[in-house]
Formats: C-alpha cells, sequence, structure tokens
C-alpha cells in the first residue's frame, strides 16, 4: 500500500504558469509605461518601477525595448498589484462615467435639432444658464444643414455648447 505524499515538485507552479504570469507582469507594466506622466503619477509605483519606466523612453532597438520590458515584468512582481489594479478599475469607471455623460449630451443635441420647442424648453428648464439665443440659433443652422445634407458643422458646435453648458 502507497500513500499519495504530494512532493514539492507538485505544489510549485509550472513552468509555463510562471511564464504567464511573467507576461501578464510585462503587459501590465506596458500599460503603464503607455500612460501620461500625469495618468501615471496616480499609482503607487516604487522607485525602481519609476526608474525603468522612465528608461523605457531612451531604448530605441526592438531587441532592446524586448529586453527591457522582461525587466519590467521582473520589477513588477515586487510591486503592489492590487493597489496598481485598485487605480486601474478607478480610470475605467471614470472612462465609463464620461462615456455615459457624453451619450447624454449626444441624445440631448439629436432630440434639439429633431424636436420643436418643447426640447429646448425642456433642455433650458434643466440648465438655466444656458445661452438661450446660441442655443436656438444653432439649432436652426443644424436643422438647415441636416436638409441640405451639408457636414454638421454646426451640430458639433451645438454639441460644444450643450457639453460646455453641462459643464463637461
Amino acid at each position: 500500500m502507497t500513500q499519495d505524499i504530494p512532493s514539492p515538485a507538485d505544489e510549485r507552479p509550472s513552468k509555463s504558469q510562471l511564464k504567464r504570469e511573467m507576461h501578464a507582469l510585462q503587459a501590465l507594466g506596458e500599460r503603464i509605461i503607455a500612460m501620461s506622466p500625469a495618468e501615471r503619477a496616480r499609482f503607487p509605483l516604487s522607485e525602481d518601477m519609476l526608474a525603468a519606466v522612465e528608461e523605457t523612453g531612451r531604448i530605441r532597438s526592438h531587441e532592446g525595448r524586448r529586453r527591457h520590458m522582461q525587466y519590467v515584468g521582473k520589477v513588477m512582481r515586487r510591486e503592489d498589484l492590487s493597489a496598481i489594479q485598485a487605480v486601474f478599475d478607478e480610470i475605467e469607471q471614470e472612462e465609463r462615467r464620461r462615456d455615459l455623460a457624453f451619450h447624454r449630451l449626444e441624445k440631448w443635441r439629436d432630440r434639439l435639432i429633431d424636436e420643436d420647442d418643447s426640447a429646448v424648453e425642456a433642455f433650458i428648464a434643466e440648465h438655466p444658464d444656458a445661452d438661450r439665443q446660441a442655443l436656438r440659433q444653432l439649432i436652426r443652422n443644424a436643422k438647415s444643414e441636416r436638409e441640405r445634407g451639408k457636414p454638421p458643422t454646426n451640430a458639433r458646435k451645438l454639441f460644444k455648447l450643450i457639453r460646455e453648458t453641462a459643464g463637461l
């Protein structure tokens, strides 16, 4: 009778699993490198990671960059990945909120162009500080453009006015 005693080799991750984890860390590092310095400042990164990110901009050769990204993955192992992921999640939520806000503004623009004065009054009721004269002028011009099959220059200006009025 033999007992199944787990050996230390059974408990370690496989070489393939280690490679997948390393590639995931490199990809995370690449996402951080691709961000602007202002966005990157939101992340809790160590001095080593910040130095590695800064060094990336100076590397020109393809092979050098590939090796450097392996180094970035190695440095990422020592970072607080849960805190970094929390910042990524926060950025993603902000982008979703901004996209939803823009979709609402696009609906307002379409409604203002498609409907009659009741839509204008509803918009003004929701945004009392709106420039009524400019709003009505742009709506008139946008309707005229649409009827004549012209490019939507005034519709874009209307969207910009709506966005500024809504404070986005």
